[in-house]
């Protein structure tokens, strides 16, 4: 579908694939019912664990497919400028991107790495009533007691921070930019000038991201098992 505007043609243009979709909403349902069953505890700590290595799995995949996936969702693609992530933040920068503008470049950074961080001190981490991570045998009690004040503590609280922060960017592009973000992250497609490149988003792409995903699980299975 083309239309002229500003004698410019613009089309319908793939950015965001399948599997970096499904990855973003995947990942939100499980970092939200990390955050629940947190809170709650009891019996639900048994979820707690389950969603732990949901979300280990959902980032080690989608660290492996910022260099393999669609065009938009590559590391590459990234603008980690400091300076123009500055400029954007005071609005001397053009305020529309195709992928991630260069502040959600850092915040993809930031949350991916944060939630690899808390899921890594939860594997060690024991409340020494009726919950332990599966890798508490294997170091020291020093970095059980660290690893445990970290993942409820500071860990936790920066973490819902960063959930907050990133619904609120998102309200706020909605309300004050009149920009919706969630559309392109549910069908995948944005209105562009026809210059700019698609994403590959074919079933050969989408059978690699299942074999990726497939792989980072049983590697995770491996890894919690090493406690055994």
């Amino acid at each position: 579908m083309f239309f002229a505007q500003e004698s410019v043609f613009m089309v319908t243009t793939r950015i965001w694939d399948l599997p970096t979709r499904l990855f973003h909403w995947l990942l939100a349902v499980c970092v939200l019912g990390l955050v629940v069953t947190g809170q709650v505890g009891g019996d639900a700590m048994v979820w707690h664990f389950k969603l732990g290595y949901a979300v280990l799995t959902l980032v080690l995949f989608r660290l492996l497919w910022g260099f393999v996936g669609g065009h938009w969702s590559r590391w590459s693609q990234l603008d980690l400028s400091p300076t123009r992530a500055l400029a954007y933040a005071r609005g001397l920068a053009p305020q529309t991107w195709v992928g991630h503008n260069p502040l959600g470049s850092w915040s993809v950074l930031l949350m991916l790495g944060w939630l690899l961080l808390q899921i890594s001190t939860g594997l060690v981490s024991d409340d020494e009533i009726a919950n332990a991570g599966p890798l508490t045998s294997m170091v020291s009690g020093a970095v059980v007691s660290a690893a445990t004040a970290w993942h409820k503590g500071p860990g936790k609280l920066l973490l819902i921070m960063l959930v907050v922060g990133h619904v609120g960017a998102i309200a706020w592009y909605r309300l004050r930019k009149a920009q919706s973000l969630l559309p392109a992250m549910w069908h995948g497609d944005k209105v562009l000038p026809d210059t700019v490149p698609a994403t590959h988003d074919g079933s050969l792409q989408r059978g690699l991201a299942l074999a990726l995903l497939l792989g980072c699980a049983a590697l995770v299975r491996w890894l919690v098992s090493l406690g055994a």
